[in-house]
């Protein structure tokens, strides 16, 4: 079972598909959202969310969204991948279908 971690999410609420019930902030564990005084839930704590899923999974106008926060460190993985990639020395048998490909035309 993966661990749950707080302030790892970004939780996004759409007011114009919100309904009001309630659901989301009744039953979240963190208590990361409240409804506001026109009725609509609103995002309160943000960084307590542990990613649980329940109030985008339970909501039933589909108004909530929670995804992971976007790592600053994932592009300079890939960013590194990619370098490794382009250092790589092109092998001979690499070299011969390349030369193979481009041979399909007829000497005329």
């Amino acid at each position: 079972m993966s661990v749950k971690r707080k302030g790892n999410s970004t939780v996004t609420i759409f007011p114009d598909w919100c309904k009001g019930c309630g659901i989301c902030a009744a039953f979240c564990p963190a208590k990361v959202m409240e409804l506001n005084d026109q009725g609509k839930a609103v995002v309160l704590r943000e960084e307590e969310c542990i990613n649980c899923g329940f109030c985008e999974l339970h909501c039933p106008d589909f108004a909530i969204m929670v995804r992971p926060k976007v790592n600053d460190e994932i592009p300079a993985v890939c960013r590194a991948v990619l370098e490794k990639a382009a250092r790589k020395p092109k092998t001979a048998a690499s070299d011969g279908a390349a030369e193979k490909a481009g041979s399909g035309k007829q000497k005329g």
